[in-house]
C-alpha cells in the first residue's frame, strides 16, 4: 500500500505537492510567447501571443485553436499542464549592440576599437593628454571616451596653446608621467609650432609628445559634409574662425551664445571615427598610444 505522507510528515504538504496534491501550489510561469495556458473562470485555452500594457497594467493576450483571441489581466488564475500558475512578464531579451558592431556582433566604440563590456573605469594613470580647449575636449570625448576610460587616462584642458610652459612645468613629466598635447594648426612657422619645439627641447622633452591638426580651430576636423558643405569655408583672416563659420553656414553667430550653440550642432552630427578627418584620427591614436606605453 502506497504511503502518500511519506516517511516524514511534516517534510512536505502533501495537498499541495505530489502526486495526491488536490490544492497544489500556485508557481510563477513567464508568460512566454507560444505558451498554452487555461483560463480557469473562463474555461479559455488559447496560447500566448504576446504580453502589452493597456490601462496601467500588464495583459496577455491568448489565441485558441481557431484563432480566436481574448485578452485576460497577467498574474494568478492561470493552468499550465493541470498545475496553476501566476503568468508574469517574459525576461525582457538582451538590448542590441548599438552603434557599430564586428561581423561577429561585437560592439565598437565611437573611435572603432571593440568595446570592453561590464568593466569598471581604471584609477587615473599618472600620465595625461591636454587638448586646448572645451570643444576640443567634448569631441575627444565623444570619439575616444570609451576607450580613454579603459586605459585610464584623463584629458585636461590648457585654455590655450600659450599656458603650455606653465601646465608642463607644474605637472614635471618624466619616465612614468608622460604628457601627450594636442593642438590646433601645428603647422611650419606657426605659434603652435614654435611652442611645442621649445617645449620639447627641454630636459624632460623626451617624455613629452606635441601633435596637432592642420586647421586653425577643432571645428574643421569634422568632415564639413556633415553639416551640409563640400569643404568648410575661408575665414578672413581677422575675423574669429568660429564666428564667420558660423555666417558662412547661415547660422546665428552674433555672441557666444551663438557660437556654444553652433558648436552642439556640429558636435551632433559626428557618430564615429568616420566623421572626423584622419589629420586628427592619427594625431591622436598616437598620443594615446603615447601615454599608455608606460611602465606600470
Amino acid at each position: 500500500m502506497s504511503d502518500r505522507y511519506g516517511s516524514d510528515v511534516l517534510a512536505s504538504d502533501p495537498h499541495r505537492a505530489g502526486a495526491y496534491a488536490h490544492r497544489p501550489t500556485t508557481t510563477d510561469a513567464p508568460a512566454e510567447k507560444g505558451l498554452v495556458v487555461e483560463e480557469v473562470d473562463t474555461g479559455w485555452v488559447g496560447a500566448v501571443v504576446r504580453v502589452e500594457k493597456s490601462g496601467g497594467m500588464h495583459v496577455v493576450v491568448l489565441e485558441d485553436r481557431k484563432g480566436r483571441t481574448r485578452t485576460f489581466p497577467l498574474g494568478a488564475g492561470f493552468w499550465v499542464d493541470g498545475k496553476p500558475v501566476r503568468l508574469v512578464p517574459p525576461a525582457a531579451a538582451p538590448a542590441a549592440p548599438r552603434g557599430p558592431v564586428t561581423a561577429g556582433g561585437r560592439r565598437l566604440t565611437a573611435s572603432g576599437s571593440i568595446a570592453v563590456e561590464q568593466q569598471r573605469a581604471r584609477v587615473a594613470r599618472a600620465s595625461r593628454i591636454y587638448v586646448e580647449g572645451r570643444h576640443d575636449a567634448e569631441l575627444v570625448e565623444k570619439v575616444w571616451g570609451d576607450d580613454l576610460r579603459v586605459e585610464g587616462v584623463v584629458v585636461e584642458l590648457l585654455d590655450g596653446v600659450d599656458n603650455l610652459e606653465a601646465v608642463l612645468r607644474d605637472f614635471r613629466p618624466g619616465p612614468r608621467r608622460r604628457a601627450g598635447v594636442l593642438v590646433d594648426h601645428l603647422v611650419p612657422g606657426s605659434k603652435e609650432s614654435r611652442i611645442a619645439a621649445k617645449v620639447t627641447s627641454g630636459a624632460a622633452g623626451r617624455h613629452v609628445l606635441v601633435l596637432g591638426h592642420p586647421y586653425v580651430d577643432v571645428w574643421q576636423a569634422v568632415r564639413p559634409e556633415r553639416v551640409g558643405l563640400k569643404a568648410w569655408p575661408e575665414v578672413p583672416r581677422g575675423t574669429d574662425i568660429k564666428h564667420g563659420t558660423l555666417a558662412a553656414l547661415g547660422w546665428p553667430h552674433a555672441d557666444q551664445a551663438d557660437v556654444a550653440q553652433g558648436w552642439k550642432r556640429i558636435l551632433g552630427t559626428v557618430r564615429s571615427y568616420k566623421d572626423l578627418s584622419p589629420a586628427l584620427l592619427g594625431r591622436m591614436e598616437e598620443l594615446i598610444d603615447f601615454v599608455t606605453a608606460v611602465p606600470e
